[in-house]
């Protein structure tokens, strides 16, 4: 008994030495890809800082004096930083009117949006009707018309209603816009949910719309701040539509607003359309800062099913 006890406490080490292990083929490509990551690391650097340039060149400019902004060759660094920009705007009773034109438009799109797209996606991802089909093709049928060509019939509708020049019209116009993308983009987090789940608090004794409230939705919360997401961008940085439907120079929004930096034959103010520039980016910066990790876990939703 004891020599079979000594056999094998002295075959188990040589059947785990590293030497008599042949690599898995798996471990292989994992070890290539770890000896590869820093030189993909490097060129991630260098491709986010490429993108990054335009934003530090606005951010530059804010912070320079006019008469840096002209100079030959340009100024890489401000030299004699100043806030003048940045004051010229803050005073400027008109960009605060434009402030809130831009807050309720996109306030109005983000909530209605949300809400709709929700429900839609629901009625597409969850029930079985007639014309469901039909219905998902007319979606993606929509969002392939160019925004351009509706501008004339989306003129005339809001003439016929009395909405020109006005927030609820020009939010309707971007609900319109941004709806089909967004019901397209919830139907993938809402299919990517298990229904059994709901069934399961069903079968708990919960109702069809208490499983909803207490399993489904919750597990959404990153599906609903990617579509909100986008469809707060999309009505914050609008121009042509606004363009088009907006001619009072009271009821503007901010990218229209930048126009009023342009002064005719006497030139640009750059510096007040940098620093205007840089204020506006600045609410999406701060969004995308409060919901980045939120927004990761919903670009992965449903790649991965319980």
């Amino acid at each position: 008994m004891t020599d079979r006890i000594t056999t094998t406490q002295a075959q188990v080490p040589l059947s785990l030495s590293p030497d008599t292990v042949t690599p898995s083929p798996t471990r292989r490509r994992r070890r290539r890809r770890g000896a590869s990551s820093p030189v993909l690391n490097v060129f991630l650097i260098l491709g986010a800082l490429l993108w990054l340039i335009p934003v530090y060149w606005m951010v530059n400019s804010a912070l320079q004096p006019e008469r840096n902004l002209l100079a030959n060759p340009p100024h890489l660094f401000p030299d004699a930083p100043t806030l003048e920009n940045f004051q010229g705007v803050l005073t400027d009773s008109s960009f605060w009117s434009a402030m809130g034109t831009s807050l309720a438009a996109a306030f109005l799109t983000v909530t209605v949006t949300t809400i709709c797209s929700l429900l839609a996606a629901l009625a597409l991802a969850r029930f079985g009707f007639l014309g469901r089909r039909s219905l998902i093709v007319a979606i993606l049928v929509v969002q392939m018309i160019p925004a351009e060509a509706l501008f004339i019939s989306q003129y005339r509708m809001l003439d016929g209603w009395g909405l020109l020049n006005s927030v609820g019209g020009l939010s309707l116009l971007y609900i319109g816009g941004v709806m089909p993308f967004v019901v397209w983009m919830m139907r993938g987090f809402v299919s990517g949910i298990p229904e059994e789940l709901e069934q399961s608090a069903m079968v708990d004794g919960c109702s069809r719309t208490q499983a909803f409230m207490k399993v489904t939705l919750p597990l959404l919360a990153p599906g609903l701040v990617s579509t909100s997401v986008f469809a707060f961008l999309h009505s914050w940085n609008e121009y042509t539509l606004a363009l088009v439907m907006l001619s009072r120079d009271t009821s503007v929004t901010l990218p229209l607003w930048l126009q009023s930096f342009q002064q005719g034959l006497r030139g640009s103010d750059w510096g007040g359309v940098m620093a205007g520039s840089t204020l506006i980016a600045l609410p999406v910066m701060i969004i995308f800062a409060f919901v980045q990790n939120r927004m990761t876990s919903g670009m992965v939703s449903g790649a991965v099913k319980g």
